[in-house]
């Protein structure tokens, strides 16, 4: 649920990036957090537990306009991969405007996205949210990989693409695909506030 602040006229919108352990998550907040302009980005708040981490950092994109006269925030996050963190996982994806979910493009790798996707949708349903209006997207990491490793985009679509979502190839150590996801996610989370209006008109 977005957060409407009158004084500073800004909309802060919440986006979670989710999906299995090592399948890049983390990888896409550094690389969009040491890209942001300093002056336009909190600092990166790690909460770390014994195998796993969250990440957090809000900024200020100049590129995706004005709702009835408010600026748009953006606070990213990452949820935990391990399945054992479900409910760091739950409190992490309380008040989410959106979910980017990261996927693993290894083959090997194909039954923990469904596990972890199957795991967002029981957990968006616990909070009471309808999954095929919430704004989502998919991005299929490590497509950099030998082609014999991994899956094709087509293939993880069938797979993983229930709602006929837009889906991003990603290389998120290098930047391919991270920037792309996050305008999806965005303009996805924008458009529903404009059409609920926010509060803020």
């Amino acid at each position: 649920m977005s957060l409407v602040n009158f004084t500073t006229r800004e909309i802060t919108c919440k986006i979670v990036y989710y999906g299995p352990g090592r399948s890049g998550k983390t990888s896409n907040l550094q690389y969009i957090y040491g890209r942001v302009p300093e002056a336009r980005r909190g600092r990166m708040v790690s909460l770390a537990t014994q195998t796993d981490r969250t990440l957090f950092f809000d900024f200020l994109p100049l590129d995706l306009g004005v709702i009835s006269g408010f600026t748009t925030r953006f606070q990213l996050y990452t949820v935990p991969g391990q399945v054992y963190y479900n409910a760091t996982r739950k409190l992490v994806l309380q008040g989410a405007d959106g979910v980017v979910f990261v996927g693993d493009s290894q083959a090997r790798r194909l039954d923990d996205n469904i596990e972890s996707l199957q795991n967002l949708q029981a957990n968006l349903l616990g909070q009471g949210v309808d999954v095929r209006t919430f704004p989502m997207v998919l991005q299929y990491n490590k497509q950099d990989l030998p082609a014999d490793l991994i899956l094709s985009h087509a293939d993880l679509d069938e797979a993983l693409n229930f709602r006929g979502l837009r889906s991003f190839p990603g290389d998120a150590l290098r930047g391919a695909g991270v920037f792309e996801t996050l305008k999806g996610i965005s303009e996805l989370v924008l458009k529903r506030l404009a059409q609920t209006g926010s509060g803020a008109a």
